[in-house]
């Protein structure tokens, strides 16, 4: 279990897919709907729609053409969101997510979602599971311009919100952009191990981990900021 200092921890940065969503409507999607869907488009091989795909994928990973569901649909000439509605019995949140957001707010800390995906995306999530009853603010990168791989993103978001970083958590499941949120001075960082639950659980040796937030809220009572 990861050893979080509580008591110095007043705002909470929460990532979305991966860390309080399951990733793997977003896997399922990316690597096996969009691909099926852009075979029939295009009259190729799933597998021929697949390696185009990933190719494009890897020539943008990271910025904010990644995750632009706009630019998708123009590259694609598709209708990317009602492709993402066709398979959206998929979106759920992790079963730990609402008793770890529950205690972060009954406690007194204030929580933000900050995600990397497009506005559209984000809309559609919170539509099927109501997350947005659950936390303060929900930010997409997208409105900054930039995203959580660039420092750039952090400074925005540090202007937007006041957050302090000494008495700050930030909680993803990307190793690269907890690394980027490290660079900018977060404090505290928590890795998940196990972002997709059709997948094996990772070992994550880089950063403190979870795999189950029901097993640190008794910590977050524990170091409650209201009593």
């Amino acid at each position: 279990m990861p050893t979080l200092h509580w008591k110095e921890i007043e705002t909470v940065l929460l990532d979305m897919d991966g860390t309080l969503l399951d990733l793997h409507y977003d896997n399922q999607f990316w690597m096996h709907h969009l691909p099926k869907r852009l075979a029939e488009k295009r009259g190729v091989s799933f597998k021929e729609a697949q390696l185009y795909l990933t190719e494009e994928y890897q020539r943008v990973m990271g910025t904010l053409d990644w995750y632009c569901l706009d630019k998708w649909a123009e590259k694609l000439e598709m209708d990317i969101v009602e492709a993402k509605r066709e398979i959206d019995h998929l979106i759920s949140m992790r079963p730990d997510t609402i008793p770890f957001l529950d205690a972060l707010r009954d406690t007194g800390r204030e929580v933000y979602l900050v995600t990397n995906a497009h506005p559209d995306s984000l809309s559609l999530k919170i539509e099927k599971t109501q997350l947005d009853q659950h936390i303060n603010v929900l930010y997409s990168t997208h409105q900054f311009g930039v995203t959580k791989e660039s420092q750039l993103l952090w400074q925005k978001l540090q202007q937007e919100i006041g957050f302090n970083n000494a008495k700050t958590l930030f909680v993803d499941d990307s190793l690269t952009i907890l690394e980027a949120a490290q660079e900018f001075g977060i404090k505290h960082l928590l890795a998940v191990e196990n972002p997709d639950s059709q997948k094996p659980v990772r070992n994550i040796s880089q950063f403190p981990s979870v795999r189950d937030y029901r097993d640190i809220t008794p910590d977050i009572f524990t170091s409650s900021l209201l009593t």
